[in-house]
């Protein structure tokens, strides 16, 4: 079932902004920071997620696994001619 909301058109800076309730949000599966077009045809306005949300830093890290990405990035001892 599709959901809706009625909603109130904002200024936002010198932009017009409309808020996506979280109920319709999740329907859409949309993420924060995901990638949206918009598209105008007869019916109205069309928002439509596309490609991947980036990910947060927090969120890059909470996904990292070192046994999966071979662990400690950096070594501790010297590789080169490394000046410690």
């Amino acid at each position: 079932m599709a959901k809706t909301a009625s909603l109130k058109v904002q200024q936002w800076g010198n932009s017009l902004a409309v808020r996506i309730p979280v109920s319709v949000a999740r329907a859409a599966r949309f993420t924060l920071g995901q990638p949206v077009e918009l598209s105008v045809g007869q019916a109205g306005v069309l928002v439509k997620a596309i490609g991947k949300p980036k990910l947060s830093l927090a969120q890059k890290l909470a996904a990292f696994d070192p046994a999966r990405h071979g662990g400690e990035a950096m070594v501790a001892t010297r590789r080169g001619n490394e000046v410690f």
